[in-house]
């Protein structure tokens, strides 16, 4: 495997899955399958993976490479929707661990008719499956000023929102902003040049694409139904790549491991009071070392969570 394809955190993945032999693993976002392999490495005959993407390029990829193996169940979806197709495979709650590597794969960054990048020209589309729903072309078209930057300020943190909103819509007045090209040199022409060289296009583009796939949506509905997915003892892992994924995942983990505080005079019995813890955390955050950086730059923004279901 390419250094540029290379899975995030491999080795940390591995170990904090803790893979039993005859367990049942899902690996939610399959990509080039890089984690997804090492996990079979780990299971017997009576082990059990299911992959999932809703990249249709990621599902020809684990078909042609995992597809007669007849320890894996290959589902063309998105994560979000785990629970009903676990469901569907009589496994709730019989889960020993799913992982989660969030983001833009690799391969879906080189190819520039996905859209993805602004280091490359191609059409502005961006969506992780390309035949459902809408492209970032099609947003930007018809997207008032006030929601592009209402998009751009939430999921980019973007501090020139409205000024880059309001240059979009005056734009697009005179002619079609449909690739990557026309919407990067767009942004850069009205942005400064911020530190550390990073490209100005940076935040909007990351905002865009969270948008058109509703990835902070989905990885919500994928953590409020963990607990019907996981067997207790069962664990939950999440790369994230960015700090708003990080904080719903930190979040969601810090709400079901500690106990609610409650006020001191308030008259209430222990009994009265719910206190199930749901999730033991295992270790803190996870960063890729500097070997890794080295001949993964993409590694350097990864943080890796791993909490187990304790009840």
């Amino acid at each position: 495997m390419s250094d540029e394809h290379a899975p995030v955190l491999h080795d940390e993945v591995i170990v904090g899955l803790a893979i039993r032999p005859d367990g049942n693993y899902v690996d939610g976002t399959y990509g080039r399958g890089g984690h997804a392999r090492s996990i079979l490495d780990g299971l017997g005959e009576r082990g059990r993976l299911i992959v999932m993407d809703r990249d249709p390029q990621a599902i020809a990829d684990a078909r042609a490479t995992l597809g007669r193996d007849k320890r894996v169940t290959i589902i063309h979806d998105d994560y979000a929707n785990l629970q009903a197709q676990v469901a569907k495979l009589d496994l709730l709650e019989q889960i020993d661990g799913i992982l989660l590597d969030l983001g833009v794969s690799s391969p879906q960054l080189d190819d520039a008719r996905r859209g993805f990048s602004f280091q490359q020209a191609g059409p502005l589309d961006m969506r992780m499956n390309p035949d459902a729903g809408q492209s970032a072309a099609s947003w930007l078209a018809q997207a008032d000023e006030a929601e592009i930057a209402r998009v751009l300020w939430e999921y980019g943190e973007e501090r020139h929102s409205r000024r880059i909103a309001r240059k979009i819509v005056e734009v697009r007045a005179n002619r079609p902003i449909d690739d990557t090209a026309t919407l990067a040199a767009l942004i850069g022409d009205i942005l400064p040049r911020p530190k550390h060289n990073k490209n100005p296009a940076t935040r909007s583009f990351q905002a865009i694409r969270i948008h058109i796939n509703q990835e902070l949506a989905q990885l919500q509905r994928l953590l409020d139904s963990v607990f019907d997915i996981l067997k207790v003892g069962g664990r939950l892992l999440v790369i994230s790549f960015h700090s708003l994924e990080d904080r719903v995942v930190k979040r969601f983990f810090k709400s079901h491991s500690t106990r609610p505080k409650i006020p001191r005079r308030l008259p209430l019995r222990d009994s009265e009071i719910d206190s199930v813890i749901r999730l033991r955390l295992v270790g803190g955050a996870i960063k890729a070392g500097a070997s890794e950086i080295s001949t993964n730059p993409r590694a350097r923004s990864a943080v890796l969570r791993i909490a187990e279901r304790a009840a």
